[in-house]
């Protein structure tokens, strides 16, 4: 009897399925992500009983309690609302603003902010409040 050698001792693994399930599950994880960013601002919404809930696309203008105004992490000014407002809008998709203050802000400024959006070109603007219990 003679002892046989074998050519090819070696085994592979194979890992095409490995890297299909890979990709098949960051795919599930970016579509079903939403990408929704608020600033870290201390604000005390204001209430409201008839509240909906907003887009996840609309752009979002910030009024912290000291009346700051704040666009894409950015402080504004209240006369350059208008002009920033208008290029984010020609380059998005969505045309809603959402105003996002606290419940502390005068009247006056809010209104101010919601003149320059429209006048900015956005066809809906809101502001966003807490649904009370």
């Amino acid at each position: 009897m003679r002892y046989r050698t074998r050519e090819n001792t070696e085994q592979q693994v194979d890992m095409s399925p490995l890297i299909d399930m890979v990709f098949i599950l960051l795919i599930f994880f970016m579509v079903s992500a939403t990408f929704v960013k608020d600033m870290d601002l201390e604000i005390n919404r204001p209430k409201a009983s008839s509240s909906t809930p907003s887009s996840t696309k609309a752009i979002r203008l910030f009024i912290d309690n000291k009346g700051e105004t704040y666009l894409d992490g950015k402080s504004v000014r209240g006369w350059a609302i208008q002009s920033r407002l208008r290029e984010i809008l020609k380059t998005g998709s969505s045309s809603t603003v959402l105003i996002i203050t606290d419940g502390s802000v005068p009247a006056n400024k809010l209104i101010e902010v919601v003149d320059q959006s429209r006048m900015a070109g956005a066809k809906d603007v809101g502001v966003v409040t807490e649904s009370e219990s």
